[in-house]
């Protein structure tokens, strides 16, 4: 069958087969079919929509486009987790050394900050010597001495995702549920990972904006993976606005260490401890998500997880002292202010990210470079009561000349009302675990 019948098909409502779907995918890798029948294709698939069977085909055939890791040498169950993206999403830094103190080994293919949300990989690199770009070996090696290791996907690793993003990014096909679930299960499970826990944010500050998007993304990556016969977990959590208090690359590794040596952000460990438990599920280490929770809180509170924190960052060349006490912040500072007396009803999670990213603490391209010591520390959330002229939160940049563009996005991100809002009781909206057969 020629790829014109294959976008035919498509255009047409019809379901691919395996074979048509690897035929798209290596002529799209090798080169042999041109773009712009890629494109097609992946217009059609955006307007139509991929069934369950055919996002996991287009999964597995992505996975096996280039390189898979191999961890088959390593003890204990690999899991990982995944995160949709938000602001102020410091998770990672958190859960992997604490759960890797548990027990499991979590080998973590982590990203970049991209428009509004920040990235695994950045922020680690905000410390000193920290290096993300491991060898499959050192990759290995650092997991089976720290019980977790973080890196970015090498150029071998899924080829095909960056070929098909490159292109849905500039035909207007990015926002596709069964795109994005091929896109994300392909380089999670490339990597070695036995079992998954995903994390789809939902909010102002999230891509998926509304509970009815996020729980379609949540049910495509569970329906897909189960096609491929993966054990996933997914948890939607809130994120309309930002998680903790810290806002940029050295700012959220300080309120993460902070948090690993006991400190209770009430939002950002609420999140961080359900999905820790849900990954020991997903090992088999537990069998409830409440056992998890206590297993995880324990590894905190005795030191384990910090433990393990310090030997990854010493292990991956970074500076340990310097992971672990405060870090320089940009020099200008400026205030930003409550016009007015009352109770913080909202905190819009975008608006914060893109002033954080106008501070240089993120990038609007692939090929920006951030700055680690310049964001937004804030010093209320949601539910707090502020007087007129409180302090809401602090925006640090290296330029002056760029607070006011931050302040620009910043106008209206902040609700105060007299009486208040009502705060929800939990950061967790849906969570639903779907075990292997």
């Amino acid at each position: 069958m020629s790829v014109l019948d294959t976008i035919i098909n498509k255009r047409n409502g019809k379901q691919n087969s395996r074979r048509e779907i690897e035929e798209l995918v290596s002529g799209a890798v090798d080169g042999s079919i041109p773009e712009y029948q890629v494109s097609a294709w992946l217009m059609a698939a955006f307007l139509n929509g991929l069934s369950s069977e055919e996002t996991g085909n287009l999964t597995d055939v992505m996975i096996k486009s280039g390189r898979t890791l191999d961890l088959s040498g390593l003890e204990g169950p690999l899991v990982d987790k995944h995160s949709t993206g938000g602001v102020g999403d410091k998770v990672s830094l958190i859960l992997a050394p604490m759960v890797a103190a548990c027990g499991v080994q979590v080998p973590m293919m982590s990203g970049r900050g991209l428009g509004h949300t920040g990235g695994t990989l950045d922020k680690l690199e905000s410390i000193p010597g920290y290096s993300t770009a491991l060898s499959e070996d050192r990759f290995r090696e650092i997991i089976r001495a720290c019980g977790y290791a973080m890196t970015g996907q090498s150029s071998d690793v899924v080829p095909a995702d960056r070929l098909l993003y490159a292109l849905r990014d500039v035909t207007g096909t990015v926002e596709s549920i069964p795109l994005i679930t091929a896109s994300i299960l392909s380089k999670k499970f490339a990597e070695g990972a036995e079992a998954l826990v995903f994390d789809v944010k939902c909010g102002a500050g999230a891509f998926m904006k509304t509970r009815d998007d996020a729980r379609a993304l949540a049910d495509s990556l569970r329906n897909a993976a189960a096609t491929l016969g993966r054990p996933v977990i997914t948890c939607v959590t809130r994120m309309d606005a930002p998680l903790g208090y810290a806002i940029g690359n050295a700012f959220e590794v300080e309120e993460a260490v902070a948090c690993l040596q006991g400190r209770r952000i009430d939002d950002l460990m609420e999140v961080t401890i359900r999905l820790g438990a849900w990954m020991l599920v997903a090992a088999g280490v537990v069998e409830t998500v409440d056992a998890g929770a206590e297993l995880c809180l324990s590894a905190v509170d005795d030191g384990k997880a910090l433990q393990r924190f310090v030997q990854n960052v010493e292990a991956q060349g970074g500076d340990s002292t310097r992971a672990t006490e405060p870090a320089g912040r940009a020099p200008k500072e400026h205030v930003l202010r409550a016009d007015e007396g009352g109770v913080i009803s909202s905190m819009d999670a975008y608006a914060f990210g893109r002033a954080a990213g106008a501070l240089g603490a993120g990038r609007m391209r692939a090929e920006d470079d951030v700055l680690p010591d310049v964001g937004i520390i804030l010093d209320c959330k949601p539910g707090d009561a502020v007087q007129k002229g409180a302090s809401i939160a602090r925006l640090y940049a290296r330029d002056a000349s760029r607070i006011p563009d931050a302040l620009n996005w910043l106008q209206h991100a902040v609700g105060v009302s007299p009486e208040g809002a009502e705060t929800p009781a939990s950061m967790i909206i849906d969570e639903v675990s779907l075990q292997k057969e």
